[in-house]
């Protein structure tokens, strides 16, 4: 009897899934992602990575308020740290993109904006970003290693089984390559890969393709627990088409690639945001 038990406790805890939102995708990773995971949205600029991230929020937002189905865990919050973005910035790109059905419930979503710390480091006027008077100014500007910290401290005042966006992995990642202090921007993602499973988490960690050389490229991507790359592609006629390839997802890999589902193409629009058709396989 109680063995019995424990396999069904098993099974179904291995099963638990933090859906994306995106109905089109959710059913491809049997109902979402793996809770605690680490997700890198690699991207060609324009390629769809923050429109993906956009009406992950914005469809998670409009379920906030249902019942969670059996095995399905909709996160406790929504949480989206911005480091050169404002909070309105960004909730006036979403409502010029998407139709208000979509829109409507981004009062749920709850910003964090760390962009004065980023700023201070770097040799942009103040009055470009901060309203702090003249005694303000005096004070000495931080180092890059202080915005890692004040981030750090601000994640682990996040609920657990949330869903917490980084806008963007570019801004913080190009920082810390250009500073010479890349090691401790390493170390911050592999302790932020790890802790994430103790807060049964998802992380999403959008990154602009190119943006870093190769090498340390790809050490962000080993650092995370999936990869989805989101690129350009020609097509018949010279036309351009977005497409989205999942390149690792621990917990998910088995299963996808068993049933070939490794790309996809990418549709978006005002209505139904970012959408998935045409699942193809790559020979």
């Amino acid at each position: 009897m109680f063995i019995g038990y424990l396999r069904f406790s098993m099974h179904n805890t291995a099963r638990r899934a933090m859906p994306t939102g995106i109905s089109s995708l959710d059913p491809v990773l049997e109902g979402g992602v793996p809770p605690g995971s680490l997700v890198l949205l690699l991207g060609d600029i324009g390629a769809g990575s923050s429109e993906f991230v956009y009406s992950s929020i914005m469809q998670l937002s409009k379920l906030a308020d249902k019942q969670a189905q059996q095995n399905l865990l909709l996160p406790a919050e929504i949480d989206y740290f911005t480091f050169t973005k404002g909070k309105d910035d960004v909730l006036h790109e979403m409502q010029r993109s998407f139709h208000p059905d979509l829109t409507g419930s981004l009062g749920e979503v709850k910003f964090k904006d760390l962009s004065q710390i980023y700023f201070d480091s770097s040799i942009i006027p103040l009055e470009w970003y901060s309203e702090k008077d003249i005694f303000s100014r005096l004070q000495s500007r931080g180092d890059h290693g202080n915005i890692l910290g004040n981030l750090a401290a601000q994640l682990n005042s996040v609920p657990k089984q949330s869903l917490i966006i980084l806008d963007s992995v570019t801004d913080l990642a190009s920082q810390f390559n250009k500073t010479g202090k890349w090691n401790d921007f390493a170390a911050f993602l592999r302790g932020l890969q790890r802790v994430s499973k103790v807060w049964d988490s998802t992380v999403y960690l959008p990154l602009t393709k190119g943006i870093l050389e190769p090498a340390r490229e790809l050490e962000v991507a080993d650092a995370t627990d999936a990869v989805l790359s989101f690129r350009w592609e020609e097509t018949a006629g010279a036309r351009r088409q977005r497409v989205m390839y999942i390149e690792k997802f621990r917990g998910l890999m088995t299963y996808l690639e068993e049933k070939d589902l490794v790309k996809f193409a990418v549709r978006i629009s005002s209505t139904e945001g970012f959408d998935v058709s045409n699942i193809r396989v790559v020979i």
